[in-house]
């Protein structure tokens, strides 16, 4: 079995979207998801699974719908392609100690080129480059008042934002949960 990464989108923010990880950890179990485990409030939660991206993002979407009355967009990764992220993103060595610095978009596609030309307007003094289906961020002045961070769902509406250190730590737990 293939360890899974769903990626909830904003979920828990400002008092919007409220889910309890807990909760849905639950559920998934009953709906006979295996290894189910989940980290902080803002809408991660590994598995294991080997269906495909697809099926598992409409039907932890579907799980959602039905038990919370939410429409939420999940974006799905396996572990080793989580690895692969950090790995190759071109800011793994200009990560602050607290990672906010650097931030990590996941889309369910790689953006148009149009999209992408789109986010080039808000750079300013922050930094992204575009690897595939992700969008990795350097803020060099954090992100309150970065025009890059504020304007990334231009380049896709259901992208996913997660910070360095949250990026890391579900490698480290996807790595425990390994059969």
């Amino acid at each position: 079995m293939t360890i899974q990464v769903a990626l909830l989108k904003g979920i828990n923010v400002g008092g919007k979207n409220k889910i309890k990880m807990t909760e849905l950890k639950q559920l998934m179990e009953q709906q006979g998801f295996r290894s189910v485990h989940t980290y902080i409030n803002s809408g991660n939660v590994l598995f294991e699974s080997d269906e495909t991206e697809s099926l598992l993002s409409q039907r932890i979407e579907q799980l959602i719908a039905d038990g919370f009355g939410l429409s939420i967009k999940v974006i799905i990764r396996t572990s080793g392609e989580l690895e692969t992220i950090i790995r190759e993103s071109p800011y793994r060595t200009k990560a602050a100690p607290d990672g906010k610095n650097v931030h990590v978009g996941l889309m369910e596609e790689a953006p148009s080129q149009e999209a992408s030309r789109k986010l080039e307007a808000y750079k300013f003094e922050d930094e992204f480059a575009i690897c595939g289906r992700e969008l990795h961020i350097l803020l060099n002045n954090g992100a309150a008042d970065s025009k890059l961070a504020n304007n990334v769902q231009k380049l896709s509406p259901n992208l996913t934002l997660r910070n360095w250190n949250t990026m890391n730590k579900l490698v480290i737990l996807a790595k425990s949960i390994q059969p």
